[in-house]
């Protein structure tokens, strides 16, 4: 199952640049994960100061 970015992500970054296969962009107002490219590490979640990025 995929991570997702909830609504209170800050757009800050921190995500993508943990991501090790690339699965996080930049989308309308916040970041995106990418759910056929991610595979559920966890790396974003560790990295969101704001606990945005966060288990399907």
């Amino acid at each position: 199952m995929a991570h997702v970015i909830t609504d209170e992500c800050i757009s800050c970054g921190a995500c993508a640049g943990e991501c090790p296969v690339g699965a996080i962009s930049e989308g309308d107002g916040k970041y995106e994960i990418d759910a056929a490219t991610c595979i559920d590490c966890g790396a974003c979640a560790g990295a969101c100061p704001t606990g945005a990025a966060q288990p399907e």
